[in-house]
């Protein structure tokens, strides 16, 4: 995923400068990845970045008029209307577009990054005052993993580059494992690496002379937690009036945008408000190769009813082919926080990107309107790990109890957004630039307002009533969807077929998918905490081993993270490099 990558230290130039170029080099990911570097000897700040060209973020390092604020900055914002005329009253020089505003308002704002709205995460260096602050979003969603050594801290926006420069650290974390395996993410900012960890969300540390000099949190969610509850009428017209106001934010960008339409009420709502301009925003659903989905189905209509063009972006043949490559990336990419068997988005997103560079979903509508909460512990199956192995998986169970005592919103955005669901997005943003109107900041807080009523899903103030209100009534809502023609799923005997024509996922059509699969493993490994990964992996079983794992499996990260390559073979990068003058 694009980001930045760095170290703080009073080594040597050559040494620093050598260690930065090895950790840029294991984020260059892709051809359309831009890179560069910064460093200020004298601060003992050696900083680079990869971001995807053409982006929000494309173009760092930003610098004040005076030169003695330096900035760098990976992910998007999205500000309020008015912020660049507002600094250019006040003598600053702006680009028409792009990210140059942030470091003028790092000037005028003593709160910064406080008043920043998106996903991102940066270093502010303050030449002058000899300091560098280390930030991210109060989400915590644009992840930035560190590592403090004797001589030196490090950071990234991927554990794969602190790792390149020490490889003393590829040792699987039994606690971040446990948590891991119990429930498909890593708890507490903890990583899957030992002495790897991740940065709170919130974070603005400061750091001078090579090491964290004050470990700062600009923001609190009690804050929002606090607030007082509103009657659902008001809650209503105040959810109502800021997500239509917020909203074209979402969709102003230098690059082409694209609606990831589904089904559901969150993209609906969005199509909604925003009202674009017949056939200006692009609209494309995902789909399988066999039949069309509901998504797909109702989707199609949405589209249609907006006067927008729609597309099906299949997982088909063409996938199939490359499945063995899309399974090794998808689990290197994100550092092992996802599985093979999302492999499908990685290539997803690949065809999304052809479409539109930037994608706007629906994501986290759920998760904010509903406190929908979308992972649990689940206990492994047995035999499948060694003994001394399973109170590491105890102990996760232990954590997300404790972990459910606070807020429920609070955990919905503050802790399962950025840990359960950040291997997805990771996977996803090393294609295309995701939004989401779901996180806004002013959203955010006032669903945090919301009466106990307000959340039933049977009371009109909800996700329904939002799109009711802009919709014509020929779109597809909740009750329409039962009157789409129904098709006969049943079986028919010795075909492979529906009797709608549609092929079925399933005897002749999933035979070939199916043969040389794993089985589960009937008795424990004999060689340590992690089963033999690469005897399962997408190439087929070994069978001379009995403990290959079932297809699929979260531990899949195992194959390929604790042996992280420095670069993709056959590529190469122009990383364009900067210091101080």
């Amino acid at each position: 995923m694009p980001g930045i990558v760095g170290l703080l230290t009073r080594m040597p130039r050559a040494t620093a400068e050598r260690e930065l170029r090895r950790m840029v080099e294991a984020l260059l990911h892709e051809p359309f990845y831009g890179a560069g570097t910064w460093c200020d000897e004298s601060l003992g700040v050696y900083i680079g970045w990869v971001a995807r060209k053409g982006s929000f973020a494309d173009g760092m390092p930003l610098w004040n008029e005076r030169g003695d604020v330096v900035l760098v900055f990976s992910g998007e914002e999205f500000p309020e209307a008015g912020t660049a005329r507002r600094l250019k009253e006040k003598g600053h020089t702006l680009d028409t577009d792009g990210p140059s505003y942030l470091v003028h308002l790092a000037e005028e704002d003593p709160s910064f990054p406080a008043g920043l709205n998106g996903r991102f995460h940066g270093l502010l260096v303050d030449r002058t005052g000899g300091t560098a602050t280390l930030f991210n979003d109060r989400y915590g969603m644009h992840r930035i993993y560190y590592h403090e050594a004797k001589e030196a801290f490090y950071f990234a926006a991927e554990a794969k580059a602190i790792l390149a420069v020490r490889p003393e650290l590829r040792r699987a974390d039994p606690r971040g494992l446990g948590e891991f395996v119990a429930c498909g993410c890593v708890l507490d900012n903890r990583s899957l690496f030992q002495g790897v960890y991740v940065l709170p969300a919130g974070a603005a540390w400061t750091c001078r002379d090579g090491s964290v000099e004050r470990r700062r949190a600009y923001f609190q969610p009690r804050a929002w937690e606090e607030q007082d509850l509103l009657e659902p009428e008001q809650y209503y017209r105040e959810v109502r009036d800021i997500f239509s106001r917020n909203l074209p934010r979402y969709f102003e960008a230098r690059e082409p945008t694209a609606m990831s339409l589904t089904g559901g009420l969150d993209t609906r709502m969005t199509m909604a408000w925003q009202k674009a301009p017949p056939g200006s925003l692009p609209c494309y659903t995902f789909g399988g190769m066999f039949r069309d989905s509901q998504d797909v189905l109702v989707a199609r209509q949405v589209a249609r009813v907006c006067e927008q063009s729609h597309e099906v972006i299949e997982v088909g043949e063409d996938f199939l082919a490359r499945f063995p490559s899309y399974a090794e990336r998808t689990v290197y990419l994100t550092d092992g926080c996802v599985a093979v068997n999302h492999a499908p988005d990685l290539y997803l997103n690949e065809m999304a990107r052809t479409i539109a560079p930037i994608r706007i979903t629906g994501n986290y509508g759920g998760e904010v309107l509903r406190r929908v909460r979308a992972f649990k512990p689940a206990a492994p199956s047995s035999g499948l790990f060694r003994p001394e192995f399973l109170p590491h998986v105890r102990q996760a169970e232990e954590t997300y109890a404790s972990l459910l005592q606070g807020h429920p919103m609070s955990f919905a955005v503050f802790r399962q957004a950025p840990w359960h669901q950040y291997g997805l997005l990771a996977l996803e943003q090393t294609q295309v630039s995701l939004r989401s109107p779901y996180l806004d900041n002013d959203f955010v807080r006032t669903v945090f307002r919301a009466p106990p009523l307000a959340l039933a899903p049977s009371v009109p103030v909800s996700r329904q009533r939002l799109r009711a209100n802009r919709l014509p009534s020929t779109a597809i809502g909740p009750c329409e969807r039962r009157r789409l023609p129904a098709v006969d799923r049943r079986r028919q005997p010795g075909l492979g077929w529906y009797p709608d024509g549609s092929r079925a996922p399933y005897r002749e059509d999933r035979a070939p998918l199916r043969r040389g699969l794993p089985r589960r493993p009937r008795v424990p490994p004999q060689g340590g905490v992690c089963l033999r990964l690469r005897d399962a992996s997408v190439d087929g079983p070994d069978r001379s081993s009995p403990f290959a794992p079932p297809f699929g499996t979260p531990l899949s990260w195992e194959a390929q993270v604790l042996s992280f390559p420095s670069l993709v073979p056959g590529r190469s990068f122009q990383i364009h490099s900067g210091s101080a003058p």
